[in-house]
């Protein structure tokens, strides 16, 4: 079987830091190539892949102010149409643009939408349903006007994370910095519940940092300590003593959840979007509705196995369980 992963180009495959589309589309490539696959990645030019590398951008578009987004963007993708016909199939990571030529190529084109930025993309998607494949991320982030052939959870490379048995005293918020996220709420949790909080991630709102999150830093109590790498990433969250995820939006997937848990750290998480099917209540974390809540069940955590958090996602959230579950949508698209 020959496929064609496309991930975007605004970051490195896998990223160096931030990049969750970037980091899926590798893990998918990466697996399948383990899986005897023949796969070629369409990424940046810096990009790693033990597969075949192909590109248009030699470096990132997000990382050189001088080169447009959408130039880039058409470029990328044309450079994959153009040759599509080498393919069995095309894996589309890249949104709803490559969708364009869904219908102007032979192979077919599964696509994995991993969220919805607006309502106001959804008539590309409209468009194409009856000719392309639809993948979801999770159950609840699918959209009524869509048809889904499965939905595939995101899957993590477990050789990056490892189990923690012990704890340290310390709160961590891990994410984009942005009201999306909760990074502010995270902020007031942990002043309500008098301990530290680590923050870590990518300043995606520059201006939500500054009003919000900057005034709080005072690197006693609450630390920023910017965007992590693997290594410091794995470190951070298996020391944690618990992971906040306070989002205010419906979250399609949330990766940082995945990670603790599976390096054994529990999650207080707002019941919003995919929550409730990636943390099982009481056992790997808490649903909260509020700050008050989460910080009601901060205490509760110390009560948790956190063993049991780390089966709980090695079970469904790995690279090798993911890859499985697209090698059976492959299967059923190309039968």
């Amino acid at each position: 079987m020959r496929i064609a992963v496309l991930a975007p180009a605004a970051w490195r495959t896998p990223p160096r830091k931030y990049g969750p589309w970037e980091q899926v589309a590798s893990n998918t490539a990466e697996g399948l190539v383990k899986k005897g696959m023949k796969v070629t990645l369409f990424a940046s030019g810096d990009s790693l892949t033990d597969g075949e590398l192909q590109f248009i951008c030699e470096k990132p578009y997000s990382e050189n102010p001088d080169m447009d987004p959408k130039v880039w963007e058409c470029l990328h993708i044309s450079h994959l149409m153009e040759q599509a016909d080498r393919f069995d199939l095309i894996h589309n990571h890249y949104d709803f643009l490559p969708l364009t030529y869904s219908r102007l190529i032979k192979p077919p084109m599964i696509t994995t939408i991993h969220g919805f930025s607006s309502a106001r993309i959804l008539p590309v998607y409209r468009k194409y349903n009856s000719s392309s494949y639809y993948v979801s991320i999770s159950n609840s982030d699918r959209s009524p006007e869509l048809d889904y052939i499965a939905t595939v959870y995101n899957g993590i490379r477990t050789n990056e994370f490892s189990f923690q048995p012990d704890h340290n005293d310390y709160l961590l918020f891990l994410g984009r910095i942005h009201h999306e996220k909760g990074t502010y709420e995270s902020i007031q949790i942990a002043k309500e519940s008098g301990m530290r909080l680590i923050i870590a991630g990518l300043i995606q709102d520059q201006d939500y940092f500054n009003e919000k999150v900057k005034p709080f830093i005072n690197d006693e109590d609450i630390i920023f300590v910017g965007n992590l790498g693997p290594e410091e990433r794995n470190s951070m969250l298996g020391k944690a003593y618990a992971l906040l995820h306070p989002v205010n939006f419906e979250e399609p997937f949330g990766l940082s959840v995945a990670e603790a848990m599976y390096c054994g750290t529990p999650v207080v998480a707002f019941k919003r979007g995919s929550m409730p099917e990636l943390i099982n209540q009481g056992k790997t974390g808490f649903l909260v509705n509020n700050i008050n809540e989460a910080i009601e069940v901060l205490i509760e955590i110390k009560n948790l196995d956190r063993s049991f958090c780390h089966h709980w996602a090695a079970e469904r959230f790995t690279m090798e369980k993911m890859v499985e579950d697209y090698m059976m949508v492959y299967n059923r698209v190309l039968s």
